[in-house]
């Protein structure tokens, strides 16, 4: 008889999940409704919102799923969902994969300005990771905070903790987050940032390149409105940032950024639990004195 064992059980997942066409038919659904209705932009006070077919995919299938009257979709779809993900994100991880291979030079021949600008996305592991750590986040804090969350450093968290892990979901988390409200936030941000703070208008350009392509088209939207004599500047600086970001970010995030989050993680962890169960005696004893 043979033995059990966890690689097993995953193919055996994915083996199910395959056949299941009422998952694939309503995913494939989702995808056509979102492609039909197209990237479309709102225009407010000057604020260019840009919303991306993939936020209507998403909420398609999150009503197809909620929604009573249809039976086909349940609890079962969702969880063969999960074993399908690794297969289904193979393709984009190939193609992140020969796009940093094939634009390895530009790495090599930009100027210091667009590279030093990935050291930015760790300044946010240092300001997260605490916060995600008060608010009563164990290990899902260290797929959240490490990175902005987009598809380069999927493929990473996946791989490093497993589809399942609390690193993964809470990088999820943050993810779906980001895919509903990125594009408007980021639009809005750099319209007041433009507004507010008198820099060049190919430095703003260079600084929506921030590794995803939504926000990116959502910012330089923004910018464009703003600066209409320099769109086709900004879009060039915007697209080279973007493309820098992309290449160059899986490597600090593999390297620098999640060795950061998990060694600040072990350090700060302690002394978070410390702080809440401080907090949690204190309400405790404030409740008995007020009994």
């Amino acid at each position: 008889m043979p033995v059990k064992t966890k690689y097993n059980s995953e193919v055996e997942d994915l083996s199910e999940a395959c056949k299941d066409y009422k998952l694939h038919i309503t995913v494939f659904i989702s995808i056509i409704l979102a492609q039909f209705i197209g990237i479309r932009t709102i225009n407010i006070s000057g604020i260019s919102i840009v919303l991306m077919p993939l936020l209507y995919s998403l909420i398609f299938a999150i009503a197809f799923y909620l929604i009573k009257p249809i039976k086909w979709i349940s609890k079962k779809q969702s969880d063969r969902s999960t074993a399908i993900m690794m297969l289904l994100i193979g393709p984009l991880l190939a193609k992140l994969a020969i796009a940093s291979g094939e634009n390895i030079g530009i790495i090599f021949n930009a100027g210091a300005a667009i590279l030093l600008q990935e050291v930015g996305n760790l300044g946010t592991i240092f300001f997260a990771l605490p916060v995600a750590l008060l608010l009563g986040f164990k290990r899902e804090a260290i797929g959240m905070t490490s990175s902005i969350c987009r598809e380069p450093q999927m493929g990473v968290v996946i791989d490093k903790f497993g589809f399942a892990s609390p690193e993964t979901k809470g990088f999820f988390s943050v993810f779906l987050i980001g895919t509903v409200l990125g594009t408007p936030f980021i639009s809005l941000l750099v319209s007041l940032l433009a507004y507010i703070i008198p820099l060049h208008p190919f430095a703003y350009g260079m600084a929506c390149g921030i590794g995803s392509a939504s926000m990116n088209a959502a910012a330089v939207s923004s910018l464009s409105a703003i600066y209409p004599q320099f769109t086709v500047q900004l879009e060039a600086f915007s697209g080279m940032a973007n493309l820098i970001s992309m290449v160059t970010g899986m490597y600090v995030y593999i390297f620098v950024a999640l060795p950061l989050t998990e060694k600040l993680y072990s350090i700060l962890e302690p002394i978070s639990n410390k702080i809440l169960n401080r907090n949690v005696h204190l309400d405790g004893d404030t409740s008995q004195s007020e009994n």
